[in-house]
């Protein structure tokens, strides 16, 4: 793997990362930090921290991790501090558009479709997700579990 090899990390990833406390924290920290050993460049997208808000803020007797608007924030910006934002822009909208009309789309799905549009737009050929089914259907996207990584 080369030192530009670039991935982005999956929402699912960030939360566990967040958490120490959380099962999977020490497998996705593992893996994260051989990609950052290996000079990989990790990304991230407006979608996965809207999604990590959402699910940070939101309490735990809906499924959420509970924590208030400050910790979670503290949270994002330790996350923010080794990774780079890939923007959307008119170019990320075009590709989404493209890939579920292209792929027939519903439900959920679309939110890794956007995932997969900014990767696509910002040539970020990897993903770090415990979802990789979800991301098969895009032929230039490949996901990695962290399990993968972290032995």
């Amino acid at each position: 793997m080369s030192s530009s090899t670039r991935y982005l990390l999956d929402t699912n990833i960030l939360l566990r990362l967040s958490n120490p406390v959380l099962e999977q924290y020490a497998l996705c920290h593992q893996a994260v930090s051989r990609l950052r050993l290996q000079g990989c460049l990790l990304h991230y997208t407006l979608q996965n921290v809207a999604e990590f808000w959402n699910v940070s803020t939101r309490p735990v007797a809906r499924n959420g991790h509970g924590l208030s608007c400050a910790v979670a924030s503290l949270a994002l910006s330790d996350l923010e501090g080794f990774m780079t934002l890939l923007p959307d822009d008119a170019r990320v909208y075009a590709v989404w558009r493209e890939l579920v009309t292209e792929h027939d789309i519903r439900g959920v799905q679309v939110h890794d479709a956007k995932l997969a549009a900014a990767m696509l737009v910002h040539d970020v050929g990897h993903i770090l997700t415990f979802n990789g089914a979800d991301f098969a259907r895009y032929p230039k996207v490949e996901a990695a579990h962290p399990r993968i990584l972290a032995s």
